[in-house]
């Protein structure tokens, strides 16, 4: 009794702070104190699942230390080794096992009721089956979404024609399947089972190949909350409470974060999933045949935004491509010590995940409140006079506002070409990760610098240290 007492209350404690942790997370300046505190929660709970065992006289420490050591060592080499230009593609890997952890547990607990060592309800077998699905698709959604983040997988090689129509296919197949399992029990035999997992990961794959470009952060935040879904759900399977919070915690985070991306490009979720913008069918919708572009030098950047007085700066994918955020922070610091008002234009789905940019610039130590969000950042680029695009394309793209034609057209985007002046860093003319031309680069107030955007911002900084 009193150690039922004790597992309970260490369940509570470690799901405060997993709430508060969460908290903590919607700030950069407080995150870090949010990932130890949650960090202790899971610890937290971690102790009160080796007292468990003791409760109900099933030892099985092997399996939980096992899991606990081989956790660890993942997560610690992934954490030393993985570069930040690489953390979208960590984040879906991470959330992808997460998902295939409670593929196990539903596949576990499935094979015991068809060997007959449990019993399972109608609504027990739901749950598990609801498990199994979520999960696979997440594992599967997630791996693939990797593999297009690190440039392994081409959009092209994986979408077939009338693609959206062979997922509706798919998924209307496995929900049947679904149902008639929980209706036939063991009757279906668990290689029906095996059958329905195959659909399912089969799915999550077929689910995410279509989708790719400017709406990658929105797939992988909602991956994210399939994957606190199928931990819910799990925790359902084992009537554990902290699994059930700690899952409704992040499926309800994932899902919010992907609305609000989704109303922040002015897009359903549904248009996002079916129609996916930037994937392997994009293609220009501006003719660049006599139009020009103007060139900048470093120097000539330098003068500018040296004597200005008041520079924005536009981070994008191209930023953390060149892991060059320090070098803004030091060019930022130098036109500071001059008398210059400086700010950084973040746009919700700018980079490859949820926040990207933002992390970016925490690790470069950039303060949290030179950051604004689109809607603030638009209403103060008239009065910039200076705005220093890095590496940032679509969501900078005019087209999306003045081009019915164009596959962005609707989406929410930084006005910077309302600046007095724009200056683009980039490699090329090449279009953007959503397969489209930018009208911006050709505008009179702009300028392109060509060239990796690190070595051209250290070029900038080296002509305002001589000045």
């Amino acid at each position: 009794m009193y150690i039922d007492a004790l597992i309970n209350l260490s369940y509570l404690v470690g799901a405060v702070a997993f709430v508060w942790g969460l908290r903590l997370l919607s700030s950069p300046d407080s995150a870090r104190r949010g990932n130890i505190l949650a960090a202790i929660g899971m610890g937290i709970a971690i102790v009160a699942t080796f007292i468990k065992p003791i409760a109900g006289g099933d030892n099985n420490y092997i399996w939980i230390i096992g899991g606990m050591i081989l956790g660890a060592i993942v997560g610690w080499l992934a954490a030393k080794r993985i570069k930040m230009t690489a953390m979208p593609e960590m984040v879906s890997v991470f959330n992808g096992l997460g998902g295939a952890c409670a593929v196990f547990l539903a596949i576990a607990e499935l094979y015991k009721y068809y060997d007959g060592q449990m019993v399972l309800d109608a609504s027990g077998r739901g749950i598990a089956l609801f498990t199994l699905l979520i999960g696979g698709v997440a594992f599967t959604g997630s791996m693939l979404a990797f593999g297009k983040l690190a440039g392994k997988i081409k959009d092209k090689h994986v979408i077939l024609p009338k693609h959206s129509i062979i997922n509706i296919i798919l998924l209307i197949t496995v929900l049947v399947l679904a149902v008639l399992l929980v209706i036939q029990g063991k009757s279906s035999g668990f290689g029906t089972i095996l059958i329905f997992l195959l659909i399912s990961l089969v799915y999550g794959f077929s689910f995410v190949a279509p989708i790719g470009g400017a709406d990658m952060p929105v797939v992988i935040s909602l991956l994210n909350s399939f994957t606190g879904l199928s931990a819910a759900a799990a925790g359902l399977i084992y009537n554990n409470q902290i699994m059930l919070i700690g899952g409704i915690l992040v499926g309800a985070a994932g899902t919010i974060l992907t609305i609000l991306m989704c109303q922040a490009m002015n897009r359903s979720l549904g248009n996002v999933i079916i129609g996916g913008f930037g994937s392997a069918g994009g293609s220009s919708s501006v003719d660049t045949g006599d139009q020009v572009v103007r060139q900048a030098t470093p120097n000539d950047a330098a003068i500018q935004l040296f004597y200005a007085n008041s520079v924005m700066f536009v981070p994008g994918y191209g930023l953390a491509v060149a892991q060059a955020q320090k070098v803004v922070k030091e060019l930022d610091d130098m036109l500071e010590a001059n008398g210059v008002d400086v700010k950084y234009a973040i746009h919700p789905v700018a980079g490859r995940m949820p926040g990207h940019m933002n992390v970016l610039l925490a690790e470069a130590d950039v303060p949290y409140p030179k950051l604004l969000d689109l809607e603030d950042a638009n209403s103060a680029l008239p009065d910039t006079d200076a705005v220093v695009i890095v590496g940032a394309n679509d969501v900078v793209n005019p087209a999306a506002l003045d081009d019915p034609g164009s596959p962005i057209y609707g989406m929410p985007v930084l006005e910077v070409w309302k600046a007095k002046n724009t200056i683009v860093l980039k490699r090329s003319m090449s279009p953007g990760y959503a397969g489209i031309q930018n009208p911006l680069f050709f505008k009179e107030n702009n300028r392109m610098l060509f060239g990796d955007a690190k070595d051209s911002l250290q070029k900038i900084v080296g002509e305002v240290k001589s000045m």
